[in-house]
């Protein structure tokens, strides 16, 4: 199969706790505006089309305790990349924002501005899931996940966003649904790239048919190479139901990546990034989610623990069996086996066997591109940049240059106002 494009590559900060482990105490300057505008300035450097900050409306804890992995804090995003975009000039801003919680005016409007003062660089990535009791943090309460909501609260944003007319008028819109009934005039005009990029993630069949139906980027898991281009034929072929074509969206495993001068060195590095990330407090947690057991007095320097897990399916009774024979076989502690068996980082080896293996994924129709979740610091993004994109550009996989001003004219996308196609199968997205 021959490449159909160039490879688009994007960065995303922080990741979860199982992503992003952060050296050192809380309190220092990781959150301080020069360590974003590093991260920023970094992936424009290597030509990425966008960056990617994440939410989290609650910090991740365990037993009533913040994860010890997890960063001091999380800025909220639209606010820092309105920041960024001061620091910036061709590099994507993309946002996540949560679904559970959000009103499209407001919603719109806070990425339109971001859009508005960036010059059409912004993208909201749709968030959903995430912590339930995020919910206690609102007015409303904890509230379940609800598909539909989500495909209505899209729906309604992008009504706003293509309110004004080309010609640059303000247009009434309005919009009666189950969950959202509003009516007005949105308060800013049409996107300098048509309307702001929008981003979606997720593994479950109603992630998947709104990503078919409205998505201009649709993030999912790093996989085999087989199972990743069975994925993505199976969002492509969608596709048509909503009158849209492959060209519409662009498919991007979030990935991780450890270099070294020598593929045993990568190795070596990857093994040692694992090491600590799995700190003695991460391993208890890890273990409790097996097991379904209280395992705070387990010693994680000690074995597995001799009891058997309660209230498990079968398929994590057999792993915690995978765990157990792994343990037995190489004589590891609770830790050890841990390390052993968890956080695989996808990408491997010298910047040459790196730059190879995405250039055949892409090549293969596996991917569009990739998302690369930073790891430990943003050096390992800084080498990245400096080490592998120059490969990608002898291969001609990769932009030697950006060749436009929007996130739309980076990921090849059409900056036609979006709403222009039809949406079937009574899609309200």
């Amino acid at each position: 199969m021959t490449v159909r494009r160039r490879m688009h590559l994007a960065a995303v900060f922080p990741g979860t706790d199982d992503t992003t482990g952060w050296p050192g105490p809380p309190g220092d300057a990781r959150l301080a505006f020069p360590a974003l505008e590093r991260l920023a300035r970094i992936a424009e450097r290597g030509l990425f089309d966008f960056l990617l900050l994440d939410e989290g409306q609650r910090l991740p804890e365990h037993r009533g305790r913040v994860h010890d992995l997890e960063p001091a804090g999380r800025p909220e995003p639209v606010a820092a990349l309105n920041a960024l975009a001061d620091v910036t000039t061709r590099l994507g801003l993309a946002a996540t924002v949560g679904a559970g919680f959000a009103e499209p005016y407001e919603l719109a409007r806070r990425i339109a501005t971001l859009d508005q003062l960036s010059a059409g660089r912004a993208a909201w990535r749709v968030a959903t899931g995430g912590d339930p009791r995020a919910g206690e943090n609102f007015r409303g309460g904890a509230r379940p996940e609800h598909p539909a909501r989500t495909a209505e609260l899209v729906a309604a944003v992008r009504l706003l966003w293509d309110s004004w007319s080309p010609e640059g008028t303000p247009r009434p819109f309005a919009h009666q649904g189950r969950h959202f009934d509003i009516a007005g005039e949105f308060g800013l005009p049409r996107s300098p790239q048509g309307r702001p990029v929008l981003i979606q993630a997720g593994e479950s069949e109603a992630a998947r048919e709104l990503a078919a139906a409205s998505a201009d980027v649709f993030l999912t898991r790093h996989g085999s190479p087989e199972a990743a281009r069975f994925r993505y034929r199976y969002v492509t072929q969608r596709l048509a139901a909503y009158g849209r074509t492959p060209a519409d969206l662009r498919i991007m495993p979030t990935v991780t990546v450890v270099l070294g001068d020598t593929d045993a060195e990568a190795q070596e590095r990857a093994a040692d990034i694992r090491r600590q990330r799995v700190t003695p407090h991460y391993t208890r947690y890890a273990l409790e989610r097996l097991w379904g057991r209280d395992l705070s007095g387990h010693d994680p320097d000690g074995p597995l623990p001799e009891a058997a897990p309660r209230g498990r399916d079968g398929e994590t009774l057999a792993l915690v069996e995978r765990w157990r024979a792994l343990a037995a076989e190489k004589g590891l502690s609770s830790r050890e086996t841990v390390i052993e068996a968890s956080g695989r980082q996808s990408f491997v080896g010298s910047p040459e066997t790196v730059a190879a293996a995405l250039h055949t994924r892409v090549r293969e129709g596996a991917a569009d591109g990739f998302v690369l979740a930073a790891r430990l610091t943003a050096d390992g993004l800084a080498e990245f940049a400096d080490r592998v994109v120059p490969l990608l550009q002898e291969r001609g996989a990769f932009r030697t240059e950006y060749e436009g001003t929007t996130l739309r004219s980076h990921l090849a996308l059409s900056h036609r106002a979006a709403g222009s196609r039809p949406h079937r199968r009574g899609n309200t997205a």
